[in-house]
Order: structure tokens, then sequence, then C-alpha cells
């Protein structure tokens, strides 16, 4: 990872990020403080003045989400460096954690189920904490994303090591909104996959806007990078189904994957004109499809961040940001239009057929009166039908601006006003251009472009398969036989003796080998040696990794002197029970916090087949009517929950206020 300590301007946004996350979390604190005493008193005078408190700590609130919706849109700190004229790419912020230690909990379960000694792990451990803390800050390039799946990867082997189905051991794992600041904290180890997953796509993103767009290296790089980052984005969407935070909700990470798609798009668009567009008829025609393309897929971003529930925590700017490039795009292909029309008169020479083939691919449908032939042999419908779309043009390159004018944020971004004020006044010029004095009588209305692309633009899968990883903890054994669903004895003893050559049992299986066809009289099942049992070492040395062949070359090797191997035998699994989730949540209504069911059994009909228990990721929201978050601080200001007869672990509280 990158040095934390670093005054980069990526590293002081993350700090600056962090702190706010702090910030967030003592006012929510205060505020569920002031509405539990609020529930609880009847006095009138200290009601009035818990009231007075509550606003004042809402309005803290408030600022302190515009403030981090600024970091959000800080966009000038991710792009090139190199001086560009183009509009800012938006990249994502990577998600904020605390540290973990996972020292006494893996130890105290290497010692307890594996009944190995923890002391000869403490290496292993203290390199999977080191990996978590340098994924916390990643380079952003191809390494940086590289660490970052490798601990994707080992978290996968981590999860079936040491967390079983049926508990926790007891590992707490915090996790910040990146779009809210509320944490969120569990126990399961689907919580910090998510997020590193999350981390992985953002990380791509700060890439693609790194990238130089004045090279076609760098848009190439550009559009790779954002199709990755939705390619993760949507693969985390797919397989962590309702996650306990706003980021990460199905509705957001599906905006965030049409906003990285629009956005690889907009850098195909560039990559087409990076070495100028030439004013040729057929050359402007793909050129006005290309960018009304553009314009098409922000104008649905926009309406996507308009609907509920991403409204509510969607930053402003980056939904005006996606109107604004939209009418500016649109704008582009209006512009386009009309240069065709009023500066390529039909020639002599010129094909008529073809030029009509491709302007009328250009419209849904013509004016009426109009006829796309017509248009191309008439100067004066010519004339007319461009200055027409130029009229449009501007109408669109002016609503871009007062939009551009209208959110703070994005009046402070110098470049994207340039961009706009420049395109604007080009179209100005052109309409001026063409204005005569008998402009009254034209009535024409310009008809919408169609959009067309010849490229095309999808989400790259993430491909782990190339992120080669060690299990850290591959001393405990073949992951198909020592994992944390299976339950073993303590390892023990057998002294084996040879009889007349022959051991009295068989072996079979790969690693490790399983005894079989054991003898009952023979010495070894009179030391103990049970049929089924798997062997961990033979006279002291190590064999969970050995194959029969290495195993009974080691048994060979002996001679006739006696051995002592250790066997361990499998257990019956208990069975399972409801796993539950611990969740702090922060009183978010309605948030995918709302987890760790509080089963209330007595309800249920014993007549009736009990469902199947999905996994903890897979509850949705017909099930919140019996979820409880369980370390929850209260939010209603008025009214109680009413308790029931059986209760989570925890208390199961009401949260009924709004998150800010």
């Amino acid at each position: 990872g990158c040095n934390p300590l670093a005054e980069t301007g990526r590293s002081k946004l993350q700090n600056q990020r962090a702190v706010l996350n702090q910030q967030i979390l003592r006012a929510v604190r205060m505020r569920a403080g002031a509405e539990n005493l609020l529930r609880a008193t009847t006095n009138n005078k200290i009601r009035e003045q818990v009231l007075l408190e509550l606003s004042f700590v809402n309005s803290d609130l408030q600022i302190l989400k515009e403030e981090l919706e600024g970091l959000n849109i800080s966009v000038e700190v991710y792009q090139n460096a190199e001086e560009t004229f183009s509009i800012p790419l938006v990249p994502l912020g990577l998600k904020e954690t605390k540290d973990v230690d996972f020292t006494l909990p893996l130890k105290d379960f290497i010692l307890e189920h594996y009944s190995e000694d923890s002391s000869e792990y403490e290496d292993e451990i203290a390199d999977l904490m080191d990996l978590r803390q340098a994924c916390r800050t990643p380079s952003r390039d191809e390494a940086g994303i590289e660490m970052l799946i490798s601990y994707f990867l080992q978290l996968g082997y981590v999860e079936n090591r040491f967390f079983p189905p049926t508990r926790h051991i007891g590992v707490l794992f915090t996790w910040y909104d990146s779009f809210t600041g509320v944490p969120v904290c569990q126990q399961n180890l689907l919580l910090e996959k998510a997020s590193v997953l999350f981390n992985i796509g953002a990380l791509y993103t700060q890439i693609g806007t790194r990238c130089n767009r004045q090279t076609q290296a760098g848009l190439e790089n550009a559009v790779d990078a954002f199709q990755k980052a939705a390619g993760v984005l949507s693969y985390l969407k797919e397989t962590f189904t309702h996650t306990p935070s706003y980021d990460m909700s199905p509705a957001m990470l599906n905006v965030l994957v049409k906003m990285m798609l629009a956005q690889a798009r907009e850098c195909v668009f560039e990559q087409i004109g990076l070495s100028g567009i030439r004013n040729e008829f057929f050359t402007l025609v793909k050129m006005t499809q290309e960018v009304a393309k553009v314009g098409e897929v922000y104008m649905l971003v926009n309406t996507a961040m308009n609907q509920e529930p991403v409204k509510e925590n969607i930053p402003y700017s980056w939904s005006k940001l996606a109107q604004i490039k939209s009418d500016h795009y649109k704008a582009l292909a209006h512009y386009f239009t009309a240069t065709i029309l009023c500066d390529h008169e039909l020639q002599p020479g010129d094909d008529k057929d073809q030029q009509e083939k491709a302007l009328s691919q250009l419209y849904d449908y013509v004016p009426e009166g109009l006829m796309v032939l017509s248009v191309l042999k008439d100067k004066v419908q010519r004339k007319q039908l461009g200055k027409a779309h130029l009229r449009k043009a501007i109408v669109y390159h002016e609503e871009a601006l007062r939009v551009c004018g209208l959110c703070k944020k994005l009046r402070n971004i110098e470049v994207l006003q340039e961009v706009l004020t420049a395109a604007h006044k080009r179209s100005l010029l052109k309409y001026a251009q063409q204005e005569t004095e008998d402009d009254f009588l034209s009535l024409i209305q310009a008809p919408d472009i169609l959009p067309k692309t010849e490229h095309k633009i999808e989400t790259i899968a993430p491909q782990f398969s190339k992120v080669k990883v060690k299990d850290f903890f591959h001393k405990l054994g073949p992951l198909t036989v020592f994992s944390a669903k299976q339950r073993w004895t303590a390892p023990r003893t057998i002294r084996l003796h040879h009889e007349a050559g022959e051991l009295g049992f068989s072996l079979k299986g790969g690693s490790p080998v399983q005894v079989y066809c054991l003898d009952p009289v023979c010495s070894a099942a009179s030391a103990g040696l049970k049929e089924g049992d798997y062997i961990v070492s033979v006279g002291g040395m190590d064999c969970k990794w050995l194959d029969v062949n290495e195993v009974l070359e080691k048994l060979k090797s002996v001679g006739k002197q006696p051995m002592e191997l250790d066997v361990i035998s499998c257990q019956d699994t208990a069975a399972s029970l409801h796993s539950k989730s611990a969740t702090y949540s922060m009183g978010m209504q309605k948030t995918y916090s709302l987890i760790c069911l509080a089963m209330d059994e007595d309800k249920i009909d014993q007549t009736k087949k009990a469902p199947l228990k999905l996994p903890f990721l897979s509850w949705g929201t017909k099930n919140r009517q019996k979820a409880a978050s369980t370390l929850c601080l209260p939010s209603a200001v008025a009214g109680s929950s009413q308790i029931k007869k059986k209760l989570s672990p925890f208390t199961l509280l009401n949260t009924e206020s709004s998150l800010y």
C-alpha cells in the first residue's frame, strides 16, 4: 500500500473523509441519545430543551453531509496532472474502515478447533493483518488492484478456515458508507468481502480518471478502467444481495454501473475525435450519432439518480453533472447537424442517394412539409433546418450553463465552466453567421437526433483467477478437510507395531490420507485406531499434505521399529443454528443493516414446514417485520416499540427517523 502519511491530494481527501466519518458518528450518537431522552421524559421543560438540541444536531448532520458530498465531487484531485480541456470524470472514493485485530480470535480458534499450537501461526496472522492495513491505502495503479484482489481472495480462505456457519468468533468489522458516512458493524465476514470489492471498483474509477485523455493510449486505458469498474460493481450487486450499507445497495450499485459505462462511452467519443473532426459530410454524420449516444446515456444516468431510494443519498452534484453532460452532448449533436446542413451544399459530383440515406438516419421524423432529399437540394430549406438545429443547440448549451451555475460545487470547477462556455460561444457564432433579415419567417422546429454507435461498451467481469494467492494458513492442512465447517477430535497418538510386515489396515484418499479396511484385532486397532481416521503426522512429521504413496514410504522407512501416528476422527456436525449477524446501524431508517433476525418462534405454525434458512445476505425486505438491528441506537421521537416475548441477544429497538 501507499504511505498513509504521504501528503498527496488523494490521501488528504481520504483523511478528510475519515475525520468526517467520525464526526458523523458522534453527531448520530448525540441525536440517538436525545431521542431516547425525549421518549422517556414527560417534563415539558425538558422536552423543549431536548427538541432544541435535536434541531441543532440535525443541522450539524446536514452540514457534515454536505461536506462529505464536497469530497465526492472533488474531481480535480483525481484527474490527470496534464493540462486538459475536457469535462472532468467522476471517481468513487474508497470506503473507510477501522483497524481489526485478528490475533486473539484466530489463535483461540486454532487452539480450540484445530487443536494446534496457535503460537506457531503468529507470523501468518500478522501477515493477514498487514495485508488488510495495506489495502486501506492502495496505490492508484494495477499493483493496488492486485493487492486488493489478493486480500479479497485471502478472505475466502480465512472464511472457510475460521468462520463456522453456526457461530461468530468475535471479530468485528466496521466500514463507513462512502456517501452518508454512517458506519456499519458486523461480525460477518461478508461485509468485509463486499466492502473490499467496492474499493476495487472505486480504485478502477480513480485509475480511469487519472489517465491522460490527450493521448490515444490514455483514452483506451480510461475506457478499459471504467468498464472494469462497472464489471466489479455489477459482480458485487449480483453476488452480495442486501448488503447492509446504502452505497452497496442494489439500487445504488445499479446507478454506479450506469455512470461508469457512461463515462467509458464519453471517453470513446473523445477517442474518435482526438485527431480532429474533419468538416466532411459523412464524418460529421458519424460524429453526430456518436455524440448523441453520449447524451442519451447521461440522460438515463440522470434519470436513475433521481429515482427513489437512490435520490436521497447520491451526491446532488453528481446528478447535476450528469444532467449538464446530457445537455452539453445533445447540443453538440445539433451543432454537428447544423454544420452538415449549412456548410455542405449538394454539389454536382456528390452522391445524393448516399447523402440522403446518411442524413435520414439522423432523424426519427422530419418536420412537416419537408423531405430529406428536398432539403438536400433546396438551399433555403437546408439553411432553415440548419438554423433550427443551431437554435436547439444554443438552448441546450444555455440550460447546461444554468444548471452548472445553480450548483455550488460544480460552479467552482473552472475547466467545466470553460468547456461549456466555449461550446456555447461557438454555437452563437455559427448562428450569427447564418442570420438574415427574414429569420422571423422561419418556424421550423429541429427534430431530435437519433443516437447510434459502432463501438460497444459493456462491463468487463473481474478476472480473479489471474491473481495467484497462497493460503496464509496452508499449514493447517487441505481446506477441503480442515475447515471451520468440520468438527474433529483432538489428535490421538497411536503407537504402531509391525506384525509380520503388515500394518493391519489400508490407506486411501488424497491429502490427508484416511484409514480403511482396518483389521479389528490388529495392534493398531487395539491402540485406538478407528476406521475412517485421518493420519496427520508420522513419527512427529506433519503429513497433512502427503498422498497415500508418500505416507506409505514414511511408514516403510521406519522398519520394524515401533512408530507413533497422530490421527484425528471426524465428529458429527451439530445441527445448524440460525445465523445471526450483529449489525450496528446507528439509527438508520429503512436501512439494509436491519439484517439480524429476532425470530419469534412461538408464532410459527408447527403444522407447516419451516422454510429453509437463507444465508445472511439473502434476507430481503419481506423479513424486515421480523428484523432488528442488534446494536442499533433508537431514533424514533414518539412512541415506543412493543416488547416481544423473545428477543435477539440484544435489545430490539425501533428505528423510524430519517438518516439525516
